[in-house]
């Protein structure tokens, strides 16, 4: 299982969750719900406190995800298949153009 903070003008607005299984889950933060009604990260995905899931990535973080030679750069600089579109993510998208970042949330192993 692997996971990312979603941040929206540096704001945390919520979880995204790639299960075991190879779905998606993305689920606001109560508190991004109870703060941010109406400032969502995408149309297809409003403020709730509900969560969003797909079997493939969501199409609003697919496209955060670098294109062409760009995209030849990061999976080569990143040793990361492209068709690991969660991995590409992580790797690519903490500094992305826009309101939305991504930043991923590592294990600790106390």
């Amino acid at each position: 299982m692997r996971q990312a903070k979603v941040f929206y003008q540096d704001i945390l607005a919520g979880i995204l969750t790639e299960t075991n299984d190879g779905d998606y889950v993305f689920q606001y933060q109560d508190s991004y719900v109870q703060a941010h009604p109406d400032d969502f990260i995408t149309f297809s995905m409003p403020v709730s406190p509900f969560s969003y899931r797909e079997k493939r990535l969501f199409p609003f973080f697919e496209g955060l995800i670098p294109e062409g030679w760009l995209l030849d750069i990061a999976s080569k600089n990143w040793k990361l298949n492209r068709n690991d579109r969660m991995g590409l993510l992580l790797a690519c998208c903490r500094n992305c153009i826009g309101a939305v970042s991504i930043e991923p949330i590592t294990e600790s192993h106390d």
